[in-house]
């Protein structure tokens, strides 16, 4: 059975019921939820610039707004892929104060009271609390919710739905948080990584697509242990976790204390003073790290993290050579190039593995080995380069 097929009939769980075995009459198969669709609701992670796309991310044009994949910025892209399973009504988006009002333009279909905005960012720890809570107070604790970032590439949209209402099938029935996971297809060392133990169930077993418990969950892995964990079978964490909202915030107040105060919080509408008590922390580093035990359920959808200007070349349509562009480009007897021209004319001869950016009034280039992480430089660029594009000038 492919990645993605429903459960066999009478599918169980060993953590539900202690063994294997037909579902009582009075319980619903999974193969019931999956043919509806649940009343999920999404919180979507849209904090930060995106330093990693300097010089195209910017506080004027955050990472969020970039077309860096398709014809749409990277956030609506998301919202979009959501629907219809998940309607922009019972879609939450967290962002920051300074890039609030842009990040909404992009999507007008979500409702303002939607737009959960963070006097700073918080980190996507202090956001998933900040969103289970909402849910839970708009739709009940029970309600079932994903948590994903902005950022992510999918190539099949129908299937990346698919993988959700399975995922939601299992989150439904069990205490856990569940992670939609992806088979590696290299080592890489800006992912999570998910270490596989035991199915489910033993009739619906992770290499038929079943859920399988997660032993460990490691954040970011050095080059070495990378490889490691692809050798051994783990999967990737593709960004996309799922929970009733009552499971996730236990979770959180059990697993994350630099949260804290926006789960003791009696109202969060006094954010500004919160943030003052909250340490920025990855949902990653910050709870899935820590879990005790989680669950996984694989999905196939051509995913990718747009985390770095060489996934470009994973996420975007390659010519014959591998190279990626947007733009007026011409490639030469070049191969392996990532190109982003705006308002001017690049050619590339004779050279591979290059990233060329244009800008008006700036051109930036390197090689994608070292695009993988611009911090370091950025801190050596003089003050007026670090903020490229410069901000307008008050009148």
């Amino acid at each position: 059975m492919p990645i993605g097929d429903t459960p066999p009939a009478g599918w169980t769980s060993f953590i539900s019921t202690g063994t294997a075995g037909t579902l009582p009459a009075e319980q619903p198969a999974a193969t019931g939820l999956l043919a509806s669709d649940t009343a999920m609701w999404a919180i979507v992670f849209a904090g930060g610039i995106g330093s990693r796309f300097w010089p195209l991310s910017s506080p004027q044009r955050p990472k969020q707004l970039l077309r860096l994949v398709g014809e749409r910025p990277l956030i609506a892209e998301t919202v979009a892929r959501l629907h219809p399973l998940v309607p922009s009504e019972r879609t939450l988006v967290v962002t920051s104060a300074d890039i609030a009002g842009a990040i909404h333009a992009a999507i007008p279909e979500i409702p303002l009271a939607n737009m959960l905005v963070e006097p700073r960012p918080l980190g996507t720890a202090a956001a998933l609390a900040w969103g289970a809570r909402e849910v839970a107070r708009r739709a009940g604790p029970n309600a079932l919710l994903c948590a994903l970032h902005a950022d992510l590439a999918v190539s099949f949209p129908e299937s990346f739905r698919h993988s959700l209402r399975q995922a939601a099938a299992v989150a439904a029935r069990e205490e856990l948080v569940i992670s939609i996971g992806v088979r590696p297809s290299r080592p890489e060392v800006g992912f999570g990584y998910l270490v596989v133990g035991e199915p489910l169930a033993a009739d619906f077993p992770l290499s038929a697509g079943g859920p399988a418990m997660v032993t460990r969950f490691v954040e970011k892995p050095d080059a070495a242990a990378a490889a490691s964990l692809c050798s051994d079978g783990a999967l990737w964490h593709s960004g996309v976790a799922l929970a009733r909202a009552n499971v996730l915030l236990d979770a959180l107040r059990t697993h994350t204390p630099e949260v804290a105060a926006i789960l003791d919080a009696m109202d969060l509408r006094e954010l500004d003073e919160l943030a003052t008590q909250v340490r920025s922390v990855s949902a990653e580093r910050g709870l899935l790290e820590r879990l005790d035990s989680m669950v996984v359920v694989p999905g196939e959808f051509g995913w990718d993290d747009v985390g770095t200007w060489a996934s470009l070349r994973r996420a975007r349509d390659l010519d014959d050579d591998g190279n990626g562009a947007i733009g007026d480009v011409h490639f030469v007897d070049a191969s392996g190039n990532v190109v982003h021209a705006e308002q001017s004319t690049v050619v590339l001869y004779g050279v591979e593995g290059l990233l060329v950016v244009t800008l008006p009034g700036l051109t930036f280039v390197t090689t994608l080995d070292r695009a993988a992480e611009l911090r370091p430089m950025i801190e050596r660029l003089p003050d007026a380069l670090r903020a490229y594009p410069p901000a307008p000038e008050r009148p």
